[in-house]
């Protein structure tokens, strides 16, 4: 467990309506329901960014998009409403809800978008969530143990055999810590509700002067044990609930290249470069008409294909620098921005990440370079963080 950690009162999380003001620009995050993209959501990022921004959809590891470099925040707001891409109010930033990237279409228990919708409903609609930090994490994992692998600070995991009827049981998890069940996965969002509500409540009470813990990783004991004991008192307890070394069933490989779906159809996983995504190619990924997932992973899987549009797919989209070979370096590594866009950055990154796949030095291990010791973009498991400072790069290992 790590030390709890105070951090500052107001959240600085970017986002459409309230960007960071970056070096290099305005920089705007659009927080997507479990990195579910529709083809015209797809077509308006491409168009906002080629426009307003720097030409780049920024994949993020909460599998959501940033736009940098934006000339004009009014007007991409607008458009980004329009597509259905803002939550509205003042709800944006706490859309943060991580979700089982293959769900429904490769694996897993059960299809579990539909509790994904019903829990972004009600956090645009409760009104005990004023507070919330746009940190905190909502998880939901149909059994597979890629969401509980990435630990939100609370989880609700579908049980075995949930395909077989409607009511079936649902384990909340808190930070990785069982805290019961749901015997309906149906009741799962309002769990999970309640387990925000309280963290709200007890971040208030550990406020000190204009520090405040932002997520559950950064409570001390006592009020980790008050959240956790608070969501035990109001769920079931049940033998069968995980433990959370027996949810974690993450799958290690990458999902990217070719893969057929439980209904026959193709997924084809792919990365770019950086994580960035040129407007251009984000155009014709919006053109083949077919449902987008983001993953935490940064990569862009494109779904429901059949096999003859996902060989055109490849054969179009390869030569405009989407990558589907899993064994590119490229999937394994990933960066903060660096500078000249970050003023913290003490080196260019891209650039210096750009060289390191360049040279003859093989990717071996998952590698997140950083120009700071904030670590921004930093992925959830284990990997070799390559961290620059006044003196040059050094490496550690984390997780």
């Amino acid at each position: 467990m790590n030390e709890p950690v105070q951090r500052p009162t107001r959240d600085r999380c970017p986002g459409v309506v309230d960007p960071h003001p970056a070096a290099d620009g305005a920089l705007a995050r659009i927080r997507l329901l479990g990195g579910a993209l529709t083809p015209t959501q797809m077509q308006t990022l491409a168009q906002v960014s080629a426009e307003f921004g720097d030409g780049f959809l920024e994949l993020t590891a909460r599998a959501n998009i940033q736009v940098r470099g934006i000339a004009d925040v009014d007007a991409v707001a607008e458009r980004l409403t329009a597509a259905g891409l803002l939550p509205g109010g003042d709800r944006e930033k706490i859309r943060n809800i991580d979700v089982s990237s293959l769900t429904g279409r490769i694996s897993g228990h059960i299809d579990v978008r539909d509790l994904a919708e019903a829990l972004d409903a009600a956090l645009r609609t409760d009104h005990g969530l004023t507070g919330l930090s746009g940190r905190f994490l909502f998880g939901v994992d149909d059994g597979r143990g890629d969401v509980v692998a990435r630990r939100p600070d609370v989880c609700a995991v579908v049980r075995p055999g949930a395909h077989l009827g409607t009511l079936s049981p649902a384990d909340i998890l808190i930070d990785g810590t069982p805290a019961g069940s749901v015997a309906d996965r149906s009741d799962a969002p309002s769990a999970m509700i309640d387990v925000a509500r309280d963290m709200v409540r007890i971040a208030a009470a550990a406020e000190s002067g204009s520090r405040r813990p932002w997520r559950v990783r950064d409570l001390d004991a006592g009020g980790r044990n008050d959240l956790i004991g608070s969501a035990r008192a109001r769920l079931a307890t049940s033998a069968a609930a995980p433990d959370a070394a027996e949810t974690v069933r993450a799958p290690s490989a990458p999902v990217v290249g070719w893969f057929e779906q439980d209904d026959g159809l193709v997924l084809l996983g792919a990365v770019v470069e950086l994580g960035r995504l040129p407007a251009r190619p984000a155009e014709f990924l919006a053109a083949i008409g077919a449902p987008i997932i983001v993953t935490p992973d940064r990569e862009i899987l494109i779904c429901d294909l059949t096999e003859g549009a996902a060989e055109t797919v490849v054969r179009v989209l390869a030569p405009m620098g989407v990558i589907f070979d899993a064994d590119s370096p490229w999937v394994k590594v990933s960066s903060c921005a660096g500078a000249p866009g970050c003023g913290k950055s003490h080196a260019p990154v891209r650039a210096d990440v750009a060289q390191r796949i360049d040279s003859d030095v093989a990717v071996t291990e998952r590698e997140h370079w950083v120009g700071c010791a904030r670590g921004c973009g930093s992925p959830a498991q284990s990997h070799m963080r390559v961290e620059a400072g006044p003196g040059g790069y050094r490496r550690q290992r984390i997780g």
